[in-house]
């Protein structure tokens, strides 16, 4: 390959890639869109609007069959969709009393208007597109509820037996029915290129959408008709559509038409009537029943105040789905970089080699040099390695923090049953302490309430030889007294060090215990020396004072 040749393909991905980095402008088309409330006029008609066979259309919505067997249904815009770029939103509900649901319904962009027919309420071979949700499986594959995208330029038959499968651009297995929120299908086709991304109604989140199928190089008339149509068969579901919104895309700095000033006043008249009437329709409806108006301010004091738990637990919801919500994001935004991917790499395919568009001949130089084309070297793949190891651990941070949320979560909602053991422990602590008191206490009382001698009671014997200790014996007994003192003391002090300066209530009042005792001996045993005391030192008996018996 030409030097010449690999810088033409160099310079053309890049103004790809620049031409793709900026997101295209989306202009909102009103003909061709509906959406409650007040959907439906006095005439029961619906504005640029038009439904046939079993539809009926509600203030909400338009319910395409009821759940009855063999039922078909259609809606169509009057007017055709005239653009190569455009974007389409669907919400659609599809319940059923039962567990398999049937047939199906289907969101059109033909060329011609669709009749009833036998694809799911439409006419067959249709020129355009149709993006089908399948609820009945009749290939027996176990593949449904299915989502899938069709073309047809006006010649090809759908088969019904296959479900399609051979037929179809792409598709993803979806379960769209009985949903807590409305299914959306958003169907977007810009420089064709076909995306077709899905809400699967377990959220009302207004981008809270998954990728279905992406198709490139895919051919659509430039302008069309868009409808909504279903069938029931001898199963049957309720197949209803909420809203079709449109909007037509345009590329980046491009002049789109502006609304003339004799239609903006047209616009404001309308509005301000059908204000006007509005107005005065709920004056009308008050006055005809006053026991049914309604007061702003008289509302339930429940929806102004909420307890602690119900906040905390609002918080860590709303973090899990801010979290949910960033991963969603993430992943959207890989699969439009690898559609996007896609698109280009198909775009440089298709040229030859050794072509250069004409866009890029002057900037190519009119010398060929010899180009060297270099491979990959390590310190980029060590690049790639660290940064596939950062990503991992990013997703390992975030599922640590998940689990710790959770955990918060659940010691929440038990709260309440916990904490208590402790509050037990010191209680049954104090009231043993009480008791221990209650008990010395009750001693202290009896000691005190002893029977003393009479005032003419026999003082203290006098001394009679070998019934009175000798000097050396009493402070021989005196020192042991203190050493024994002393080395409780010293222990008690040891037990408090060992314990880190904490020790357990009903230890100290052992300790209490045991020094009272103790102390108690020792008068007890100086007051039967005193006696002994007197008659050693030869004090008077007038001056004694009384022991303890």
């Amino acid at each position: 390959m030409s030097a010449t040749a690999v810088l033409a393909r160099v310079l053309c991905i890049l103004c790809m890639y620049g031409a793709l980095a900026e997101l295209p402008k989306a202009r909102f088309e009103y003909k061709l869109s509906f959406k409650g409330p007040h959907l439906v006029q006095r005439d029961n008609s619906i504005p640029f609007w038009e439904y046939s066979g079993d539809a009926l259309a509600g203030d909400e919505g338009i319910r395409i069959t009821p759940s009855l067997r063999s039922k078909k249904g259609s809606v169509w815009s009057k007017n055709p969709l005239v653009s190569q770029n455009w974007l389409l939103e669907v919400a659609v509900r599809v319940t059923g009393r039962g567990r398999i649901g049937a047939d199906g319904m289907a969101i059109w962009f033909t060329s011609q208007k669709g009749t009833e027919g036998s694809v799911f309420g439409s006419s067959d071979q249709w020129n355009g597109l149709g993006v089908f949700l399948d609820s009945f499986d009749n290939d027996n594959q176990h593949n449904n509820p299915y989502i899938m995208a069709v073309v047809n330029d006006g010649t090809m038959s759908f088969d019904h037996n296959s479900d399609g499968s051979s037929q179809q651009l792409g598709g993803c297995l979806r379960d769209f029915r009985n949903k807590p929120f409305p299914v959306r299908v958003r169907i977007e086709y810009y420089k064709q290129a076909l995306t077709v991304m899905v809400n699967n109604g377990l959220s009302n989140k207004p981008d809270d959408f998954e990728l279905c199928m992406r198709a490139v190089n895919v051919i659509l008339p430039p302008s069309g008709y868009l409808g909504v149509s279903a069938a029931t068969g001898g199963l049957a579901d309720d197949h209803d559509v909420l809203y079709f919104i449109t909007h037509t895309l345009h590329e980046p700095g491009a002049e789109t038409a502006k609304v003339s000033e004799e239609e903006r006043r047209k616009f404001e008249a309308e509005f301000n009537q059908y204000y006007k009437d509005l107005e005065r329709a709920k004056e009308d409806y008050q006055k005809e029943n006053p026991d049914k108006a309604f007061d702003p301010y008289d509302l339930p004091q429940d929806k102004y105040f909420e307890s602690e738990s119900q906040r905390e637990l609002k918080q860590i919801f709303d973090g899990q789905m801010s979290i949910h919500d960033t991963v969603r994001e993430l992943s959207r935004k890989l699969d439009e970089l690898l559609g996007r991917q896609e698109l280009v790499l198909a775009k440089v395919s298709s040229i030859p080699v050794g072509q250069i568009p004409a866009a890029q001949q002057g900037s190519v130089p009119q010398q060929q040099q010899q180009l060297y084309v270099d491979t990959i070297k390590r310190h980029e793949v060590d690049r790639v390695l660290n940064s596939q190891t950062e990503v991992l651990q990013n997703l390992r941070d975030l599922r640590a923090i998940v689990n710790d949320v959770q955990a918060r979560t659940s010691a929440l909602q038990t709260s309440g049953g916990g904490g208590q053991g402790a509050n037990v422990n010191q209680q049954m602590a104090l009231h043993e302490i009480k008791d221990r008191l209650n008990a010395v206490s009750n001693d202290v009382s009896l000691l005190t309430k002893r029977p003393q001698p009479p005032a003419n009671a026999a003082e203290c014997p006098p001394p009679t030889a070998g019934s009175c200790v000798t000097q050396v014996v009493f402070f021989v007994s005196m020192a042991i007294q203190m050493t024994l003192l002393i080395g409780y003391m010293v222990y008690r002090s040891g037990v408090v060090r060992s314990s880190g300066g904490h020790v357990d209530p009903i230890v100290r009042l052992d300790a209490a215990a045991v020094a009272g005792i103790v102390s108690m001996l020792w008068l007890r045993r100086t007051a039967s020396f005193a006696c002994e005391m007197t008659a050693i030192l030869g004090i008077p008996a007038s001056n004694q004072r009384r022991g303890l018996p």
